[in-house]
């Protein structure tokens, strides 16, 4: 009886349309032929008694569908399926059934990039820890020193206080880069895109940044460009990238040059920087452009760099719609490129 009950508040949703369809048929008799009001009532108590049982099955047929429909999203959401295949409601669901393996899809991407979001933030936390932990427990160490004494001796005072300014620039540079590297990827670094004159912007870069490749012995080449060529862009943002690429040529290339060139398209000029440096294995050249990823840390630890360099030149060449292209090999050099609309 309880089964029963069920059954018919099941398909509750189903009595009116099986009401509707019993009245028309029993009115469609009721014209065609000549009945007696006994025989009225009968067929009505008749087609009442099929109504029940028409909805009895309809009930117990919806109620093993939504079992289905709820055994499948507890299974969803207590991790229980491995694979769309495995949901299978029936013929008569098809429809909602594509629905749910969308729906299971989209939750194991979810829980997938939430898994690798976390593992990033923890990865990313790490090494702000590092990096900061670094320069401050060196500039703590020389002012210990100085402080225990080595004030008074004119032989290391100032090497130490050259040593701690030194630190302290490099800290500098790593809260500046992670407050822009934090508004680039919250959205909230604003752009200012006009055209420029390509000619005359790099030539400025080319003599801010000549010296360091001087000191090395390194030639810094800035190929012709046309005095006429303009390129559309944030000047100030793409400082920012030709400086970090400049520097990093110049930094990891012992001998020999670093180029920058700019090839002039139908619609674009190709900006390119290359060097005859130390290259990228093949390994890493996916990685590089990821937060406080360096290909040689010692070495780029050594060199005072942040390891956000790469990861903001990406971000702001990506916001002028474009991409850095790498080609590298060991021992001959690397070369960066990207694209600028005209």
């Amino acid at each position: 009886m309880n089964k029963f009950k069920e059954n018919i508040s099941n398909s509750v949703l189903y009595i009116r349309e099986v009401f509707l369809l019993s009245l028309g048929l029993y009115s469609l008799i009721a014209l065609l032929f000549v009945l007696s009001s006994s025989q009225l009532l009968f067929i009505a108590l008749l087609f009442l008694f099929f109504d029940i049982i028409l909805l009895n099955i309809i009930g117990g047929k919806r109620k093993k569908e939504i079992a289905k429909i709820k055994s499948t999203i507890k299974n969803i959401r207590e991790n229980k399926l491995n694979s769309p295949d495995e949901i299978s409601l029936g013929k008569s669901l098809v429809e909602l059934e594509e629905d749910i393996k969308a729906m299971f899809l989209r939750t194991q991407n979810d829980i997938a990039n939430l898994k690798k979001l976390e593992q990033m933030r923890t990865e990313f936390l790490g090494n702000v820890s590092h990096e900061l932990r670094t320069p401050i427990f060196a500039i703590q160490g020389f002012i210990e020193t100085l402080l225990d004494g080595a004030i008074n001796d004119p032989k290391v005072n100032m090497n130490f206080l050259t040593k701690a300014g030194n630190h302290t620039i490099r800290l500098n540079n790593l809260l500046n880069d992670l407050i822009d590297i934090s508004m680039i990827e919250s959205g909230q670094m604003k752009m200012s895109f006009r055209y420029f004159n390509v000619k005359e912007y790099l030539e400025t870069i080319y003599n801010e940044i000549y010296t360091l490749a001087e000191k090395k012995q390194l030639e810094l080449i800035l190929h012709p460009i046309s005095k006429d060529l303009k390129l559309f862009g944030d000047k100030e943002r793409l400082r920012q990238v030709f400086v970090n690429l400049i520097s990093n040529s110049i930094k990891y290339t012992e001998k020999g040059k670093i180029e920058i060139l700019v090839e002039e398209e139908i619609k674009s000029g190709k900006i390119i920087i290359k060097d005859t440096g130390i290259g990228i294995p093949d390994s890493d050249k996916g990685r590089i452009f990821e937060r406080f990823y360096r290909v040689d840390k010692g070495r780029s630890a050594a060199a005072g760099g942040t390891g956000l360099g790469l990861a903001i030149v990406k971000h702001i060449v990506e916001a002028h719609g474009s991409n850095v292209e790498v080609k590298s090999e060991i021992g001959i050099g690397s070369e960066f490129s990207f694209r600028l609309k005209k």
